[in-house]
This record gives structure tokens, C-alpha cells and sequence, in this order.
């Protein structure tokens, strides 16, 4: 194992020691503050939801809510990161593409989450209201990133590609994808936050059967914080385990590319 390695390897290990660290602080000031107020009703305590999480998954219909909530945010997600490359790539070849769709990525966003699900469910159910909200907030994300990667991209190095008669095959795969790589990437890692975010902010709105919305909202309504916080929970861990998964998937496709 070179110096190198070695050194990457501590780095590693200090960041991840770091990390949990600030956790278990975290942790332990949001114990000490439920402690102080000492009400359940307001604030549970960490180790309760923490008990919760033990048990929650063994109520019918848990994992029926989980694949329901988080296929419905996944379908939009994917959604939008296609067509967003698809539009994000049109307006960078064609400067009217990019004007013409400038108002209507403003206004997607800028309009409140709020807003765009009260005019959704006119139009659709609300069993599907989850899935329109996170393409619409996805979409500007992953448009805008590429077409600031398609703008950045070295004009002078594709008019000598095209000089030299480099077919177009060979200038998407070793000019225009490293050049996008890098933004799709930070696009889709926030993007897949976000998602979730809305999505199940969508949900708490319009109040679907069998969605984690209707949980959290059965949750508020019974004034049950430890049912609030597991759910909370178990939204993040959805939200980071899809990110991996799909960062992970979109790393091994560019690494496809560059074999090509």
C-alpha cells in the first residue's frame, strides 16, 4: 500500500469519525432539549423514536406505504432527469430552445410547492399528485445543470473535433459527456433530496390511502411525536439509500462511455 493510499485511508477513517461524532452531539442536545420540556406532545425524546423504529415496520400496511410513497417519487424523478437532459440539451444547441423554455423553468421554480399542489390535484388524483410534484421540481434542477455543462464546454475544441472530421459519436462520448458528467452528478444528488422533500410534502397535502403522507398526517392529527420523528426518519433513510443507489448506477454508465 503506497503513502498515498495510506494517507487517503486515515483522511477516510477521520472524516467518518468526525461525522458520527457530530451525530451523537446531535443526538445528545436534541435528548437534553426533550429532557427540558419534557413533554411528548411537543418534543420525544430520540431514544422513543428510536423505539418506534423497532416496531412501526410490524403495523399492516408499513411496507405497503413505503413502496407506494417512494415509487410514485422515483417514476417523477426519473421523469424528470431525462427529460430535463433532453430539454437542457436542446437549449444549448438552439439559443431560441433555451428562450423559450426560460419562463417556464422560472416559474416551476419559483411557484411554492403548495401552490402547484392544490392546481395539480384539479387535474389528477391524489394518489398521483407525489409523482407530479417531484418532476416539477426535479426538472428545473437537472435542466439547468446541463445546460450550464453544454455552455462551459470548450467551443474551440469542438470546432477543431469538427475540423478534423471527428464523427459525432466520438465528440458526445470524449468532449460533451466528461464535460456533463460532473453537473449531472451534482444535479441528481440533489435532486434525489428534493424529490423525496416535496414528494411526501405533496402527500401530507393531498392525503393519499396508503402513502407516508397519510401517515404523518394520522401522526399530527393523534398528536403521536414518536409516529412524526420514526416517519421522518425512515424518509431520510428512503431519500439517502436511493441517492447512493442511483449516483452509483449513474457513475457506472459514464465509466461505460469512456470504455466505448
Amino acid at each position: 500500500m503506497t503513502s498515498t493510499m495510506k494517507a487517503n485511508k486515515n483522511k477516510s477513517k477521520k472524516t467518518f469519525l468526525a461525522k458520527t461524532a457530530a451525530v451523537l452531539l446531535a443526538l445528545a442536545v436534541w435528548q437534553a432539549v426533550a429532557m427540558l420540556i419534557d413533554s411528548e406532545l411537543i418534543l420525544v425524546t430520540p431514544i422513543e423514536v428510536i423505539k418506534r423504529l423497532f416496531t412501526v415496520w410490524r403495523e399492516p400496511g408499513f411496507f405497503a406505504s413505503i413502496a407506494f410513497t417512494s415509487s410514485k417519487i422515483i417514476l417523477g424523478f426519473l421523469a424528470a432527469f431525462f427529460i430535463g437532459i433532453g430539454l437542457g440539451a436542446l437549449a444549448g444547441r438552439f439559443r431560441v430552445a433555451e428562450i423559450l423554455l426560460w419562463p417556464w423553468m422560472l416559474t416551476v421554480k419559483s411557484v411554492p410547492i403548495a401552490s402547484f399542489v392544490l392546481i395539480i390535484l384539479l387535474f389528477v388524483s391524489s394518489a398521483d399528485i407525489s409523482a407530479f410534484i417531484s418532476f416539477l421540481i426535479v426538472l428545473p434542477i437537472i435542466y439547468t445543470n446541463v445546460l450550464s455543462a453544454i455552455k462551459s464546454t470548450d467551443s474551440k475544441l469542438l470546432e477543431a473535433a469538427k475540423l478534423f472530421g471527428t464523427p459525432a459519436k466520438y465528440r458526445l462520448l470524449y468532449i460533451s459527456l466528461p464535460q456533463i458528467k460532473p453537473y449531472l452528478i451534482s444535479a441528481s444528488s440533489v435532486g434525489c433530496g428534493l424529490a423525496f422533500k416535496a414528494g411526501v410534502a405533496a402527500e401530507l397535502i393531498g392525503i393519499p390511502t396508503g402513502s407516508i403522507g397519510e401517515a404523518l398526517y394520522n401522526a399530527k392529527i393523534y398528536l403521536n411525536s414518536a409516529d412524526l420523528f420514526a416517519w421522518t426518519v425512515i424518509i431520510i433513510l428512503m431519500s439517502v439509500l436511493f441517492e447512493k443507489l442511483f449516483i452509483f448506477l449513474l457513475r457506472l454508465v459514464f465509466a461505460g462511455t469512456e470504455k466505448l
